[in-house]
C-alpha cells in the first residue's frame, strides 16, 4: 500500500456496484462513460464528498459544534485523501455588482494601481475607485450602471381607487399589511380614482420624499414617515443587488420595472472624481469596458519610474496572462459574472486556482472542455499540465476524445448507464484502454463513417446589417428546412447572431439553449415532463383518495424537511453541506403516505424508478408516451424524481428536446447541445436532429462537436478570432468547402474527421 494512491474500497454510492478501485495522486486521472454510468457518483458524491467531510473533521471543536456533521458517503474506506477543490459549471453568483474583475480580485490590485500613480494624482484611496464603496460608486446609480425605473402602466389600474386595487404590485393586493398601512395614513383619497388625482397628488404618492406623519387615524406601523410608493420600491430594487432572494420574490419586482443606463455615469458604475484620474489617457472605467487581452498589453506598458508599482502590475499581469491563456480573453472586467455560461464560469474559477500556492491538493472538475472550440481545449491542456506540475492531482470527468487521448490515467465507468452502470470497466494507463470493448474504446477506434448527403434548399432566412455586441454588420442567410451549423471559437459572435439577432426575428422558434430548468429543488423529471399529475391520479384511483395527498408539495410532506427529501446547511466559509433527512430518509412523505401503494409500490418507490424501469411498470399510455421521448433522447437512466437542479447541462438540454419533440415546429435552435454527451451518444442525438429535419423543420444549432458539424446540410461560420477581433462571417457553405477556407480554425481541425 502506498500513499500514492487514493485507495477506495466498496463505494455504493448510487448506482455503483461495489466498487474498489485504485487511483493515482498527482496525474492528470480522467473520468469517463456514458452519461449516467456513475462517473460523478464516483468523483463527486463519493471522494469529493468524503475528502470535504473528513476536512471539516480536522476543525477545532467550538467550529465543528456549530457545523452539522455531513453525512458519509455510501463507502467503507477512502485512504490517502487530499484537501479538496471542486471547480463546477456553476454559475458564479447572482450578485448585480459582481463582475469578472471582483471574483477575480483583478478590480482590486487594478484600484490600488489608479490610486498610486493615476493622474493627476489626487492622493485617494483604492476604494474610491470602487463602484461597490460610497467614495467611488455614482450617486445616482448607487454603483449598478443602470437605473431602476417603473412601469407605470403595469403599476397603476388607474379606473381604481387605491380600496378597489389601483396598485397592481403584489405587496399591496387587497387587504394587505401595506396597503392598510398606506390607506391608514389618510394622506389620500382611499375612495377616489387614480385617474382623477391631479398631478400634485399622484406624485406625492408615487415619488413624494419620505414626511412625517401626525394625521394617520390608525396605528399600523412605529414607523411614522411616509415615502412615495413606487421611490420606495425603486430603492428596494437596488438594496437587493447585494442579495439573492428567491425566484418568486424576484419575479414580483422584477415584473414592474425596467433598467436603464444611468445617465450620470454612462453605464461605467463610478462618480466623475474616480472618472477622471487615468492611465496613460485611460480612466479606469474605459480599462474596465476592454478585453482582457487588451487589458494585459494596456498593463504592460505602463511606465513607473518611481517603480512604486511594480509588485502591483506583476501581479495584475500574471492574473490577466492565465486568462488569456485559458480561453477567456474575449472577456471584459466589467462583463456581469450572472451572463457567463457554465464553461466560461468554469475557466475563471480555474484562473484563479493558478495563483494558489498550495500544493497537494485535489483538484476536481467538470467536463472544463465545455464550450472550447477544438482550437482552445489545447490551451485548457495546458492549464491542466500545470496545476498537476504544481503537485497536485488533477480528477477531470470529460467526454472530449482529446483529452481522454492527453489523460495521465482513465478510470472507465459503465458499461451502460443507470443500474447497467456502476462498474469500473477500466482503470489504468491510456493505452490500456484500446484493448477493451468498453463503449468509451470502441468510440475512440472508431473511424469517422462517410459524409452523409447533403440535403439542397431553396428558400431562407435572411439577417441583414447585424451589429449585436462583436458583430461587424453581418448579413448572413440561414437556410430554411435543414440542418445549419453556427461554429467558431468561443467569443466570435455565435451567440449574438442567433440569439440576439436571429430569435427576435422569429419569436415562434422553439430555442433550446443551455439554460439551468431546474429553478428549485421541488422540481423534478417527472414534473417537468408532465407525468406525475397522471401518476398521482393512478395512485388516487387505485387506493381511493385524493390525488393531491400523493404531492410532497402538500400536507402529505415530511414535517421535518418539508418535502425536501434533505437537510440544507449553510457553510458560509465552505460550500453548503445537505443531509437526508433522518425522519423520512429522503423519501418526501409523512408514514401513513408510504402506506398507500400501487401496484405494490409506494409512491416514493415509483419516484425512485429510472425511466425506463418506470416504462416497464406502468401500462397506462398517456404516462408510456411521455417516457418514451426521455428514452428516445437517452434519458432512460434518469429517476423519475431526481431534482433539475442535479441535472447537467446536456441532460437539461436534452429534457427540453424530449418536451419539444411533442410539438411541430418551424425553426428549432439549439445552442451546444452535445454537451455532456458521451462520443457513443453523438449518433442518437444526430438521429433526432435528422428525424426534425426529414419533418421539413429547420434546425440551427450552435456548435463546437466536429461529428456534429460534418454531418450539418450548411456551416455558417464565424471568426477569425473572438472578442473585437472576431465577428464575422469567414464562410458560408458545405463541410466539404470548409477545410479548404484557410482563415477558419474550425475548417482546420475539420479536415481530421472528413
Amino acid at each position: 500500500m502506498t500513499n500514492q494512491n487514493i485507495i477506495i474500497r466498496n463505494a455504493h454510492t448510487n448506482n455503483l456496484k461495489n466498487v474498489d478501485v485504485e487511483i493515482p495522486k498527482h496525474k492528470l486521472v480522467v473520468f469517463t462513460g456514458v452519461s449516467g454510468s456513475g462517473k460523478s457518483s464516483l468523483l463527486f458524491d463519493t471522494i469529493y464528498t468524503e475528502a470535504q467531510r473528513q476536512l471539516i473533521e480536522t476543525f477545532g471543536t467550538f467550529a465543528r459544534a456549530r457545523l452539522p456533521k455531513l453525512s458519509r458517503p455510501d463507502v467503507d474506506d477512502i485512504l490517502n485523501l487530499s484537501t479538496p477543490i471542486v471547480i463546477d459549471q456553476r454559475r458564479l453568483d447572482n450578485n448585480l455588482r459582481s463582475t469578472v474583475g471582483t471574483v477575480t480580485e483583478l478590480s482590486t490590485y487594478i484600484r490600488l494601481l489608479y490610486s498610486r500613480i493615476g493622474q493627476p494624482f489626487l492622493s485617494l484611496p483604492s476604494f474610491a475607485f470602487s463602484f461597490n464603496h460610497p467614495e467611488g460608486l455614482c450617486p445616482h446609480c448607487h454603483g449598478l450602471g443602470k437605473q431602476v425605473k417603473i412601469d407605470l402602466n403595469l403599476f397603476l389600474d388607474k379606473e381604481k381607487s387605491l380600496r378597489e386595487g389601483a396598485i397592481q404590485h403584489g405587496h399591496y393586493k387587497s387587504n394587505s399589511y401595506l396597503l392598510k398601512e398606506l390607506i391608514g395614513y389618510n394622506l389620500f383619497d382611499a375612495y377616489k380614482k387614480l385617474k382623477d388625482y391631479s398631478d400634485e397628488e399622484l406624485n406625492k404618492l408615487l415619488y413624494s420624499e419620505p414626511i412625517l406623519l401626525d394625521k394617520s387615524t390608525t396605528k399600523l406601523t412605529y414607523n411614522r414617515t411616509f415615502e412615495g410608493i413606487a421611490r420606495k420600491l425603486e430603492h428596494a430594487i437596488i438594496d437587493r443587488a447585494d442579495d439573492e432572494p428567491d425566484d418568486d420574490e424576484k419575479n414580483a419586482y422584477n415584473k414592474f420595472f425596467t433598467y436603464q443606463i444611468c445617465d450620470a455615469c454612462h453605464g461605467s458604475r463610478l462618480n466623475e472624481r474616480a472618472r477622471s484620474v487615468k492611465i496613460n489617457g485611460v480612466s479606469i472605467d474605459e480599462l474596465f469596458c476592454m478585453e482582457i487581452s487588451d487589458v494585459l498589453e494596456f498593463v504592460r506598458k505602463v511606465d513607473d519610474p518611481m517603480e512604486i508599482s511594480r509588485p502591483i502590475i506583476r501581479k495584475v499581469s500574471f492574473l490577466l496572462e492565465q486568462l488569456v491563456e485559458i480561453g477567456v480573453g474575449y472577456l471584459s472586467l466589467e462583463r456581469p459574472v450572472s451572463t457567463l455560461s457554465g464553461g466560461e464560469s468554469q475557466r475563471v474559477k480555474m484562473a484563479r486556482q493558478l495563483d494558489c500556492d498550495l500544493v497537494d491538493l485535489l483538484y476536481v472538475l467538470d467536463e472544463p472542455s465545455i464550450g472550447l472550440h477544438p482550437r482552445d481545449t489545447e490551451k485548457l491542456m495546458s492549464v491542466l499540465h500545470r496545476l498537476r506540475d504544481k503537485g497536485n492531482s488533477v480528477f477531470v470527468v470529460e467526454h472530449d476524445p482529446d483529452i481522454i487521448r492527453q489523460a495521465e490515467w482513465i478510470v472507465d465507468i459503465g458499461p451502460k448507464a443507470g443500474r447497467l452502470g456502476g462498474n469500473v470497466v477500466y482503470n489504468g494507463l491510456p493505452e490500456g484502454l484500446f484493448d477493451t470493448d468498453s463503449l468509451t474504446a470502441q468510440c475512440l477506434r472508431k473511424k469517422p463513417s462517410g459524409n452523409p448527403v447533403r440535403k439542397a434548399w431553396k428558400e431562407f432566412y435572411s439577417i441583414n446589417h447585424a451589429c449585436a455586441n462583436n458583430l461587424k454588420d453581418v448579413s448572413v442567410r440561414i437556410p430554411n428546412g435543414i440542418l445549419t451549423c453556427i461554429t467558431g471559437v468561443a467569443g466570435c459572435g455565435k451567440s449574438s447572431l442567433i440569439h440576439q439577432c436571429f430569435v427576435p426575428a422569429h419569436p415562434k422558434a422553439v430555442v433550446i439553449d443551455q439554460q439551468p430548468i431546474g429553478r428549485t429543488s421541488r422540481g423534478n423529471i417527472g414534473t417537468y415532463i408532465g407525468i406525475f399529475d397522471f401518476i398521482r391520479k393512478e395512485f388516487a384511483a387505485a387506493t381511493g383518495h385524493d390525488a393531491s395527498l400523493f404531492s410532497f408539495n402538500s400536507k402529505s410532506a415530511c414535517p421535518k424537511c418539508n418535502g425536501q427529501g434533505v437537510l440544507s446547511y449553510e457553510m458560509h466559509f465552505l460550500d453548503s453541506a445537505k443531509t437526508r433527512c433522518d425522519e423520512c430518509e429522503g423519501k418526501r412523505y409523512k408514514l401513513e403516505v408510504l402506506e398507500l401503494k400501487y401496484q405494490g409500490k409506494d409512491i416514493a418507490e415509483v419516484l425512485d424508478m429510472t425511466v425506463n424501469q418506470a416504462e416497464e411498470f406502468f401500462k397506462v399510455a398517456k404516462i408510456n408516451r411521455h417516457l418514451e421521448l426521455l428514452q428516445e433522447v437517452g434519458l432512460g437512466y434518469l429517476k423519475l424524481g431526481q431534482s433539475l437542479s442535479t441535472l447537467s447541462g446536456g441532460e437539461s438540454q436534452r429534457l427540453k428536446i424530449a418536451t419539444e419533440l411533442r410539438k411541430r415546429g418551424n425553426i428549432y435552435i439549439m445552442d451546444e447541445p452535445t454537451t455532456g454527451l458521451h462520443i457513443s451518444d453523438i449518433d442518437n442525438f444526430y438521429h433526432i436532429v435528422k428525424k426534425l429535419v426529414d419533418a421539413e423543420n429547420t434546425v440551427i444549432i450552435i456548435e463546437h462537436n466536429l461529428d456534429i458539424i460534418r454531418r450539418a446540410d450548411w456551416i455558417i461560420d464565424l471568426g477569425p478570432e473572438g472578442g473585437k477581433r472576431g465577428g464575422e462571417v469567414i464562410f458560408e457553405g458545405t463541410p466539404e468547402d470548409l477545410i479548404k477556407c484557410e482563415r477558419s480554425w474550425t475548417g482546420r481541425y475539420l479536415k481530421g474527421v472528413i
